[in-house]
């Protein structure tokens, strides 16, 4: 099963898919799996990662600091685990300002963030075929006004096709606004795009 729960900053994402997780893998057994795609590069991101670490402590996640190449990550499923992958806006950022061997970011080489973002969703499809659940979570930047910058407008075109994509595949997609989950497409809805 894939779920993806999307929603605004602190909006209760992280905590929800949590819970959820949490309660099936203790009614099957199965693993707990996190995949934490923040850096920790100022004041702020390391509050944000050590309240996810609490929050996380007492429930037996096993967590894989994994900011890009999410791939790389596939030989560590198991059958009968629930995944999280928190979260997919990180990610893309990170994986935007990564370096060929010239010095040049992806964002700036033709065709690298297109066959980064098919390699994650392949990614992703593989997981699902592993594991008993993963959710995506991802922030929900798009709202905003259009950016005059043209690697934030990049940023919010892959991000919105992204979305789109894991939406379209997911068995649940989940908007969380104020601490309430809004169910957009339940299992064994068809999404039409």
């Amino acid at each position: 099963m894939l779920t993806f729960i999307s929603g605004g900053v602190r909006s209760g994402k992280s905590a929800y898919a949590e819970k959820r997780l949490v309660e099936q893998a203790n009614s099957s057994g199965g693993r707990l799996i996190y995949i934490a795609s923040g850096q920790a590069t100022d004041d702020e991101m390391r509050e944000r990662i050590a309240k996810h670490r609490h929050d996380r402590a007492d429930a037996g996640w096993l967590t894989f600091e994994q900011p890009i190449a999410i791939a790389e990550l596939l030989p560590h499923i198991q059958p009968g685990d629930y995944v999280l992958w928190d979260c997919l806006t990180t990610w893309l950022a990170n994986e935007m300002y990564t370096t060929n061997q010239d010095g040049i970011f992806c964002v700036n080489v033709p065709g690298c963030m297109e066959r980064k973002c098919s390699e994650v969703v392949a990614a992703v499809e593989n997981m699902r075929e592993i594991a008993t659940h993963v959710t995506i979570v991802s922030n929900e930047v798009l709202d905003e006004l259009p950016s005059p910058y043209e690697e934030t407008k990049r940023y919010s075109q892959l991000l919105g096709d992204l979305h789109c994509k894991f939406v379209q595949i997911a068995d649940n997609a989940i908007e969380m606004d104020y601490g309430f989950a809004i169910e957009w497409k339940k299992e064994g809805q068809v999404c039409v795009q």
